[in-house]
């Protein structure tokens, strides 16, 4: 059984992606359960009834902001690990700043927290997500350095970003960190 916002039109304008773009500050800013459709739609400047043409419930609308989001970050990694002609360890610190660093900070923080707080309403995009940058990074590492030791290095760098994701309180801080962390993996 399809759900019903697979059955409406689909609206790909970039107006679609600024609402979703919208959702997620909402959301990150009072949480998901205080979050409603009417602070959404006036963050996004959309009428209610035009919110709910494009989105059915505030979970279809939850769960479409995080899987663009997180279908954005992935093509952003994929295409900077595909870049060869540049040094790997240069590849790894953006893909990591892709994936982790850019959710340095207050508001980037929230986002993180509501999207850990709410695994029920994502579904799967949560575990496949995650596997697929693993994946990427794997396989990174795989070309330079051979694929007996890729898994171990790439797991312990993403490890390592998700710790320094906690203790950072800028960007550059997480990307300094990991920096080093990658300089001692992945020479």
């Amino acid at each position: 059984m399809s759900s019903p916002d697979a059955e409406r039109p689909p609206v790909t304008s970039d107006r679609r992606a600024a609402v979703l773009d919208s959702a997620l500050g909402t959301f990150a800013r009072f949480g998901y359960r205080k979050t409603s459709m009417e602070e959404v739609a006036r963050a996004a400047q959309v009428s209610r009834p035009g919110l709910y043409f494009l989105f059915s419930s505030k979970e279809a609308l939850f769960r479409t902001a995080v899987t663009q989001l997180l279908e954005r970050d992935i093509a952003a990694v994929e295409g900077i690990l595909a870049d060869t002609d540049r040094p790997l360890p240069e590849r790894l610190v953006e893909a990591f700043d892709q994936w982790a660093g850019r959710y340095v900070g207050p508001l980037a923080r929230d986002v993180t927290r509501v999207i850990e707080a709410n695994p029920d309403l994502l579904g799967e995009v949560t575990e496949t997500a995650p596997r697929r940058f693993e994946e990427l990074v794997v396989e990174a590492i795989a070309v330079e350095s051979g694929r007996q030791t890729a898994p171990a290095v790439a797991q312990t760098l993403i490890s390592a970003s998700i710790g320094l994701k906690y203790q950072a309180n800028s960007r550059e801080f997480f990307r300094e960190r990991l920096t080093v962390a990658v300089g001692l993996l992945a020479p």
